[in-house]
């Protein structure tokens, strides 16, 4: 029988990644994986995937993956909401996989469905020798963990560029916040202000 004094509330995240515009290139993979903070746990699903390569159809110009997302969390506070990661990969003139843009963006905080648009970005060399060289080599610069962009540590010293948009559709699904005092529907004159999600200082309304 359930508690009717629940100590967690739940976040159940299904969706999928749509697809993607890279104007400048074709056959494009992507990883995605989440980020969240000590109080969450994941109960069911995958925290982290790769999709199919797809490439540009003539009569479109975007990438389309349609790669399914399904995920559960519990948790005890909204502090450190999850954050999902999208990093995608192609070829290089030398057909070396490089990275094409790194993108994140946090789990919507309404029940519903949700449209979302990232913009990508992708680090770039120091310097125009360095440049050159990773460009012979085929070895662009990337991070070694995708999961620092969901973070804003030493963000302010990276040197990075603008480099296309990836789509992604969730349906959200809560259970249990209501209980804990937390009321996420839309335009509710009782919702709770709470600040410090994932680290950052802005006030999110949950």
């Amino acid at each position: 029988m359930a508690s009717s004094n629940p100590s967690v509330f739940l976040l159940m995240i299904n969706g999928q990644i749509e697809g993607a515009n890279f104007p400048e290139y074709d056959d494009l993979y992507c990883k995605y994986c989440f980020v969240y903070g000590h109080d969450w746990a994941p109960t069911s699903g995958l925290e982290e995937g790769i999709s199919q390569i797809t490439s540009k159809s003539r009569e479109s110009h975007n990438l389309i993956w349609n790669f399914p997302l399904d995920l559960t969390f519990k948790s005890t506070n909204p502090f450190g909401w999850p954050q999902i990661v999208v990093s995608v990969y192609g070829p290089d003139t030398f057909g070396n996989d490089v990275v094409r843009g790194y993108g994140a963006i946090h789990i919507p905080f309404t029940p519903g469905k949700h449209t979302r648009t990232i913009p990508m970005f992708v680090p770039e060399s120091t310097s125009r020798l360095q440049k050159f060289t990773s460009w012979l080599m085929g070895r662009r610069p990337e991070f070694t963990d995708p999961k620092v962009v969901a973070q804003g540590e030493g963000r302010e010293v990276t040197r990075v560029r603008s480099q296309g948009f990836v789509t992604l559709q969730f349906n959200i699904v809560t259970k249990d916040m209501k209980k804990l005092g937390y009321d996420t529907s839309p335009g509710s004159s009782e919702a709770t202000p709470v600040t410090g999600l994932s680290g950052m200082d802005q006030p999110y309304t949950l």
